[in-house]
């Protein structure tokens, strides 16, 4: 008496199938359960002998066995609860065998049966459509399943209704996808008064996904310019939106519907490297990958500690994050914008003579020490802020507004897919033959760059992000050459801040 069904097991974003097999034997009553499972894993037995026992149905007197296959993969979660429990129902022949076989389940079970909403519905329901098969999901999780249009998703809020499915007593209709979530609309840019110079550095970096740090005294805008990029952000595309709500899915942050906005994700200075780069139970994905596609803002950075800051010299350069683990290697997709503010030193008026502290300036080299070199130049675009002056408090607020300056962007970033081939590229994707072609200066900008090189001491990866920052105020401009001026421009915003100098 042996029967199967299917789940999933996550590696990252990935969801590797999993046969759950159960065997009826003689011998002694036992319920045990095999094949590298968690703690949350072995649990379930007793969840399902509790959620049968509510549908009056009693286990056999005789040995079960589960065997969850591969192996040698690990099985985490609570998920499994529901595949363990149509396997047994098929083994005990109260559900078809070939009916249970045909459908990838997910789905953790309460004592009474009720079945409850699990993470990672998107990324399984994505693995079902590969195998061909049906999803079988909770009722709280089937409006995010939904939205894998290339296979049917069969939501059920109990154990009970699974039962009368799968018997034809009363089949279940297929749940509808979730609405596309729109939050509230983002803060507008023309609320910022004053800080014109960073207000033209937040539209670069937007246009071309450049790396931005801003420092200046407390007050002067930077929090509030980090609130308002997301206004000035092109909507994901499809197949963006679909990539980040898999990771939000299996971060259980996907309330059902799908969002086509990007992220903006604000962690404190107080999180931890696994809070920032993932791990912890289920090797979880962190802060840095629950941005992908969208923003990082980190406040006060000099604040967060240096091992955590570290953690975002790989993901900045290859677009994605490895959680090593004992037994395995979790990659996940990490693709993101970071913008960073920060004082000038630890008091905050480094620049202030009026209220300057006595170690000037070694206050402000100690602080803004504590961002490596190597970090730093990964920063495509470092601005100083003066304070705002009263004059410019008391003006009434007529710049230009968000919508006006996401337009700009959304035509420049519309030049660099077609540029490159492909929606959502952008020039900060530009490297080796690519970046040679498309941004290389005239040759009064190349004279311009070779002093600067020179005289600034960039690294070759300074120059190459200098390249790629000019390449985005081009774009801007409609220019098809990099010209003398961007390069100015950019290398304008290359310079180190404050104490670093």
């Amino acid at each position: 008496m042996i029967a199967s069904a299917y789940s999933v097991a996550f590696e990252g974003v990935e969801a590797r199938l999993v046969e759950v097999q159960c065997a009826i034997q003689g011998g002694a009553a036992a319920f045990s359960l095999v094949g590298m499972a968690d703690k949350a894993v072995s649990e379930s037995r007793e969840r399902v002998r509790s959620a049968l026992q509510s549908l009056s149905i009693a286990l056999p007197n005789r040995r079960i066995t589960i065997n969850l296959s591969p192996a040698d993969l690990p099985k985490e979660g609570s998920h499994f609860d529901l595949p363990i429990a149509l396997a047994l129902l098929a083994a005990i022949d109260i559900l078809p065998r070939d009916e249970v076989a045909r459908v990838l389940a997910l789905g953790e079970l309460s004592l009474d049966g009720r079945l409850l909403p699990v993470a990672g519905a998107l990324p399984a329901a994505l693995a079902a459509a590969e195998e061909d098969c049906a999803l079988l999901c909770p009722l709280g999780s089937g409006a995010e399943a939904a939205w894998v249009g290339a296979t049917e998703v069969i939501a059920a809020a109990s154990l009970a209704d699974v039962v009368r499915h799968f018997t034809g007593q009363a089949v279940l209709a297929p749940p509808r996808a979730g609405e596309v979530r729109r939050s509230a609309p983002a803060p507008d840019l023309r609320e910022v008064k004053g800080q014109e110079r960073a207000k033209r550095a937040l539209e670069i970096a937007a246009v071309g996904r450049h790396h931005l740090l801003m420092t200046g005294t407390p007050g002067s805008g930077k929090s509030m310019l980090a609130a308002r990029l997301p206004g000035l952000l092109p909507d994901l595309s499809p197949a963006e939106a679909l990539e980040t709500s898999m990771i939000h899915s299996l971060a259980g942050l996907l309330s059902g519907g799908i969002s086509r906005e990007r992220p903006f994700r604000t962690p404190h200075h107080t999180a931890s490297m696994a809070a920032m780069a993932g791990g912890g139970r289920g090797a979880r994905p962190g802060e840095i990958s629950l941005a992908h596609n969208g923003v990082l803002f980190l406040d006060e950075l000099p604040e967060f500690s240096r091992s955590v800051l570290e953690v975002l010299r790989q993901p900045i350069e290859t677009g994605e994050v490895s959680v090593a683990r004992a037994n395995a290697h979790i990659r996940y997709p990490s693709r993101f914008q970071l913008v960073a503010a920060a004082n000038p030193c630890r008091c905050g008026y480094l620049t202030d003579p009026s209220r300057a502290c006595a170690r000037v300036p070694v206050c402000g080299a100690d602080y803004l020490g504590r961002i490596s070199g190597p970090l730093m130049d990964r920063i495509d675009l470092r601005i100083e802020m003066p304070p705002v002056t009263f004059t410019d408090l008391d003006l009434r607020a007529n710049g230009e507004s968000s919508a006006v300056v996401a337009a700009r962007v959304l035509r420049a970033r519309k030049i660099q897919s077609d540029r490159l081939g492909q929606e959502g590229r952008t020039n900060a994707d530009l490297a080796g033959e690519a970046l040679e072609r498309f941004a290389s200066p005239d040759a009064e900008g190349r004279a311009l760059i070779g002093l600067l090189a020179e005289r600034m001491g960039l690294s070759a990866r300074g120059y190459h992000r200098l390249l790629r920052v000019a390449r985005s105020i081009a774009d801007l401009d409609g220019s098809d050459a990099v010209r003398r001026n961007h390069i100015a421009e950019a290398a304008s915003y290359r310079l180190t801040p404050g104490a670093l100098g």
